[in-house]
């Protein structure tokens, strides 16, 4: 009966469609059969990335990076030109590069192999299986970030059996230890340091800005141009103690309680930057007409302060962030035992500060808004401080054409992470560096770093294929 609607059928491009709605409703073992040589490509090295265990403590990141190194090498790029670098047992990062005609500077695609911690127990499957349910993928990684290092190692192999030359090299660094900061300076610092001649480029795709779906339609397509700088504080308050049968009204606990909830009550002036700006323009649009108003109002000559407090705009935690730099407390000590008055109350304080923003000036505020000079506030470490990345007409022009024969309708919307992603580094070393997978997920289901990590199969193929695509577009050449 099928293949004689397909023989009386108006033409055959409706055929196809009816064969492309068959395939989406069959099963998934059905779906697996169906796709392309390159969508199996993109499967298996995905497969691959997601059942190796690359978390900090327990896992391997230069498994990881010899594993993509070995398909690269066999689809026939040149030893030279895919190389594994292991800074310390258990690390590893992968730098390959399809060389092109050299007539204008790279480009470099940045993705990190290692994921944050996944226990058995928590999740309802296996996370280190990539496991096919409801037509999604399960598994730790399979949003965060190895969607992305899966999409570039399979478009590099695609690349180069095609015989594509383009106009700049394609780079493509895997790197170790973005989730936590790169705190040991083995991942993108190390590359940075030790062979930037390697990764060199004009400007990077990275993680960091996604397609959001709303009740299964595409309403907008993220690009991350910047990024809030984490820095975290350490308060203390120290006293000389005593017996708990003797209480005196000098408490360290106390007065760090209070310090504390002066800083709860407290916001941050607004600022806007280039990328917030342009976000906010292009959000509104999405709102309902009170929320709608609040925006224009925060965005006009004359800002309505009433708009972006706590009780409208600021509610809303997402767009509280992109506003202002934010402090919380995320941490809390004190006592050494319950007989004995507390010699020490501390606190741990994680602040993301807006680009721009003088970090001892937010020092110099928290210690205002504690308000008492016994609550000692102590800097960790030296944050990373980048410059936004502008938004460059030729790529972003590039990113809305594509966006639009993909996503119809979607908007392309800039955006400024409140969280944290290599990008930073990139910046900081002079590389301008967009966030944008092309992962497509609904705005209300984020589980990245969570239980049941999961990405629709769908948008993994769509994903990939925007992203082969865009890439070419963005390095030319035939």
């Amino acid at each position: 009966m099928f293949r004689g609607c397909c023989r009386r059928a108006l033409r055959r491009r409706h055929c196809v469609a009816v064969i492309a709605t068959l395939i989406a409703a069959a099963p998934a073992s059905s779906r697996a059969e169906a796709l392309t040589p390159q969508q199996q490509l993109a499967f298996d090295i995905y497969k691959e990335l997601v059942e190796i265990d690359t978390t900090t403590a327990t896992g391997d990141t230069k498994r990881a990076a010899d594993a993509m190194a070995a398909r690269l090498r066999a689809a026939g790029f040149a030893e030279g030109d895919v190389q594994v670098f292991s800074p310390a047992p258990r690390k590893g990062n992968l730098v390959a590069r399809l060389r092109g005609t050299g007539a204008r500077k790279p480009i470099l695609l940045l993705a990190h192999t290692d994921v944050v911690p996944a226990r058995r127990e928590d999740w309802s499957l296996d996370p280190f299986k990539l496991i096919e349910k409801d037509g999604y993928y399960y598994g730790r990684g399979t949003s965060d970030d190895k969607h992305m290092a899966a999409s570039f190692v399979a478009n590099m192999i695609r690349y180069k059996q095609e015989g594509y030359r383009p106009d700049r090299d394609i780079i493509m660094a895997l790197e170790t230890d973005e989730e936590i900061l790169d705190a040991n300076a083995v991942g993108i610092q190390w590359l940075l340091k030790n062979h930037r001649d390697l990764i060199d480029a004009e400007f990077a795709l990275n993680e960091g800005g996604g397609v959001g779906l709303k009740d299964g339609k595409a309403i907008r397509n993220s690009v991350q141009t910047t990024e809030k700088v984490s820095v975290s504080y350490r308060l203390e308050v120290k006293n000389k103690g005593g017996h708990s049968s003797l209480p005196v009204r000098d408490n360290a606990i106390y007065r760090l309680a209070e310090g504390l909830v002066r800083l709860s009550k407290f916001s941050f002036p607004h600022k806007f930057n280039e990328t917030t700006r342009a976000y906010f323009e292009r959000i509104a649009q999405f709102e309902n007409e009170q929320t709608a108003a609040d925006i224009r109002a925060i965005l006009s000559d004359k800002p309505d302060p009433a708009a972006m407090s706590f009780t409208r705009l600021a509610a809303n935690p997402g767009y509280n962030v992109q506003l202002r730099t934010t402090c919380v407390a995320t941490m809390l000590g004190g006592g050494h035992a319950i007989n004995a008055l507390p010699q020490l109350a501390s606190a741990g304080v994680n602040c993301r500060v807006m680009p721009g923003e003088p970090i001892e000036e937010v020092k110099a505020t928290l210690e205002r808004v504690l308000a008492d000079d016994q609550i000692v506030v102590t800097q960790g470490g030296q944050p990373v401080l980048s410059a936004p990345s502008a938004l460059h007409e030729e790529i972003m022009g590039k990113i809305e054409k594509l966006s639009q024969e993909f996503w119809p309708g979607a908007v392309v919307v800039p955006t400024m992470s409140a969280g944290a992603t290599d990008g930073s580094y990139l910046r900081n070393a002079g590389i301008p560096t967009y966030g944008h997978s092309g992962l497509a997920g609904d705005l209300n289901d984020f589980r990245a770093h969570g239980k049941d990590e999961r990405v629709l199969m769908k948008s993994f193929y769509d994903g990939n294929e925007y992203l082969y695509r865009l890439v070419k577009m963005l390095s030319g050449g035939g």
